[in-house]
């Protein structure tokens, strides 16, 4: 049986308006296992306990510890996920990726772009690690989508390295982006407008609908080689439901890897 690899990163230290997402991990795979809902995807895939080979989650002292970690789990060479933590953690875990896979095609779910060379002098912020990445060579094609709030330096960067942006005031849902090769997808829950997903710590309005990310999974046309969920903040959520949202996540993810 096919196994999916699942790791959780405890990690925020790099988070630049609230801490709380070091929290998440466990609190994904409690709404997973909830009687309130089953182990099926919508294409009718059971994603139970034993498709996972879960490693558990990793409290993080060092920052580039992520990315020895992500190493050692990408041994067996099977598609893993990753439940953050806020998003610095995709920039250590794709320079693991490409280690492996080379470099690797990304589609970007999220309202910010993550492009800043560095924010309150860190350059291994939450909003850099996409700037990290394509300047580090990791990625050979970076596609966005839900992205609202772009600033110039982060227009300029994109310009830089080519990234393809489909903002989202220009989003409909009937030109989704297809791919050639094998994906990694990066999922912020702050993609999703505060009304579907309130326990973020950035709160964008004129986000997408969970039917409309939901969809956007569905249509990924390539395998997905490795995925992260991350930026989930439970310290703002409102009775566990941006937790169920990510399990729904999950498990239409996992059914695409498999």
């Amino acid at each position: 049986m096919t196994k999916i690899t699942l790791q959780g990163i405890l990690y925020d230290e790099k988070s630049s308006f609230l801490k709380g997402p070091s929290l998440a991990p466990p609190l994904i795979r409690e709404a997973y296992h909830s009687n309130s809902a089953n182990y099926f995807s919508e294409d009718g895939t059971l994603i139970n306990p034993e498709l996972l080979d879960d490693k558990g989650d990793y409290t993080i002292s060092e920052y580039f510890d992520i990315e020895k970690i992500t190493t050692e789990n990408l041994e067996e060479r099977n598609p893993l996920l990753t439940f953050g933590g806020d998003h610095s953690i995709t920039f250590p875990i794709l320079k693991a990726f490409c280690e492996v896979h080379g470099q690797i095609d990304i589609l970007h779910i999220d309202a910010h772009s993550d492009l800043y060379t560095s924010l309150d002098g860190d350059s291994f912020s939450h909003a850099c690690p996409f700037y990290n990445i394509m300047k580090n060579k990791l990625a050979s094609r970076l596609v966005q989508v839900g992205i609202r709030t772009l600033n110039s330096e982060q227009r300029e960067n994109a310009k830089k390295y080519d990234v393809e942006i489909i903002e989202m005031k220009d989003f409909v849902t009937t030109k989704l982006p297809t791919f050639q090769n094998p994906i990694y997808l990066s999922l912020d829950m702050d993609a999703l407008d505060p009304a579907f997903a309130p326990g973020v710590s950035h709160h964008e309005p004129g986000g997408l609908s969970t039917r409309q990310v939901i969809k956007m999974i569905q249509e990924i046309n390539v395998p997905i080689l490795g995925a992260d969920i991350v930026e989930y903040n439970p310290k703002r959520d409102i009775n566990n439901m941006t937790a169920m949202v990510c399990a729904k996540l999950f498990k239409e993810i996992v059914s695409k890897m498999l």
